[in-house]
């Protein structure tokens, strides 16, 4: 230290002048950088979320190498997605992020339409998205941004077409691979295209990560499902919707005092709750994919099997039981504080599948009986009961497996909505 202020002392006041300039130089400029990277964030007010409910949500993560965007790529190209909307409205906002890139991501355009099937749009329901005003948006590494509100109306359960003109994309690409949903690429500048003719497909979402809904009756509110591969859809079919959260909003809209309560997916395929898996792990991300969804007011917890399968022997294995019903306990006591009411789904059989030993039953009979027994949720909803086969209650009933005896089919993603007794969101 003493060597240093020696030095410093002994260099020429020019030199200590450039120093300082360098640095002030460097800071103004990082300023400058964050601030542009980030003024297509509109200003939020105290009362930004007031009115606003999530009507189709993604749980977003770094995506790996195997399901990054096929040539020719993201960068100054077109990119068409499709999702599928819960409850209805006629005023939206969308949320899109670089969460997980290094360098900044450019929106050139983005565009949003009703969708026809295929890659097409309804051109009579095109319209822009802006960002405080503005037509592109660039987005700082680690930042989601929120964009402007718009009118656009449609109704419960549609397909909504995102299209973004992308300008500068990072290597590293935020978003959601398991879509089961097929998005579109093309070269240029096709935004407004009716058609993407010639476009390359791929059953991922690249970037998006919500839409919100403007409503002003008050029993227009969200429920949250925190899962991992078997909420986000493995084992149902591409492009038809058939998840089981999907078949939830199916029903939620068949009946008439429930057709304003709005499902969130947040399963993330491979996720675990305590720690590694893939995706940022549920604890870590409980806040953002569930404090944060405007218009929340439930929470369906329902996952586990992938720490509890992961878990090494039987020590590690039982150790794994006590810390999930630690982490539901602090999920729910955070959610609570949030005035959400909470209910805990009891894990699948999971018999003979690739998890199978008897320390991982022994794990799994624990939970679901806490899960059951404890009286800590508001609510249970008993899926494991629901799904079991009959002769062999730690085996998925034959007619709802995949084969791989962990994950539902479409019929037992359907058998898993109506399941849900719909009394809990009226």
């Amino acid at each position: 230290m003493l060597y240093g202020r020696f030095r410093m002392l002994n260099q020429s006041p020019l030199k200590i002048f450039s120093s300082n300039l360098f640095t002030i130089v460097f800071f103004f400029t990082a300023l400058l950088t964050i601030f542009i990277f980030t003024s297509c964030q509109r200003p939020l007010g105290k009362d930004a979320s007031e009115g606003w409910v999530g009507t189709w949500g993604t749980a977003p993560q770094l995506v790996e190498p195997g399901n990054m965007p096929p040539k020719p790529g993201l960068s100054n190209n077109t990119l068409r997605q499709v999702v599928h909307v819960s409850i209805g409205g006629e005023r939206i906002q969308v949320k899109f992020s670089n969460e997980y890139g290094k360098s900044p991501v450019t929106l050139k355009s983005v565009h949003i339409a009703l969708s026809e099937g295929n890659g097409v749009i309804d051109p009579a329901t095109d319209k822009a998205i802006l960002f405080n005003g503005k037509a592109e948006c660039t987005m700082a590494p680690g930042l989601a941004v929120t964009s402007d509100q718009i009118d656009f109306a449609f109704k419960p359960r549609t397909d909504l077409a995102i299209t973004i003109l992308y300008g500068d994309t990072p290597t590293e690409v935020t978003g959601h691979p398991g879509s089961r949903t097929t998005s579109y690429i093309v070269t240029g500048n096709k935004v407004s295209e009716t058609e993407l003719k010639g476009a390359v497909t791929t059953d991922h979402w690249y970037t998006i990560s919500g839409i919100d809904v403007m409503k002003t009756e008050s029993s227009a509110a969200a429920v949250v499902i925190l899962g991992n591969s078997i909420t986000d859809g493995r084992g149902s079919g591409t492009n038809k919707q058939n998840r089981w959260p999907d078949e939830l909003a199916r029903r939620l809209q068949e009946n008439p005092s429930t057709q304003q309560v709005a499902v969130l997916n947040m399963g993330i395929g491979g996720n675990c709750v305590l720690r590694n898996g893939l995706g940022p792990y549920a604890l870590s991300r409980f806040d953002r994919d569930v404090i944060k969804q405007n218009g929340a007011r439930w929470l369906i917890i329902f996952e586990g099997i992938n720490d509890i399968g992961g878990s090494k022997g039987k020590e590690g294995a039982a150790t794994v039981a006590q810390e999930l019903i630690k982490a539901y306990e602090k999920m729910i006591d955070i959610a609570h504080a949030k005035g959400m009411r909470v209910y805990g789904a009891t894990i699948l059989p999971f018999g003979t599948s690739f998890y199978d030993a008897p320390e991982h039953q022994d794990a799994w009979k624990t939970v679901n009986e806490w899960i059951r027994t404890s009286g800590r949720f508001d609510a249970v909803i008993d899926l494991a009961a629901a799904m079991k086969e009959t002769t062999d209650p730690t085996r998925l009933l034959p007619a709802a497996d995949t084969g791989d005896h962990l994950h539902p089919n479409e019929l037992g993603y359907r058998m898993m909505a109506e399941a849900v007794d719909l009394k809990l969101f009226e």
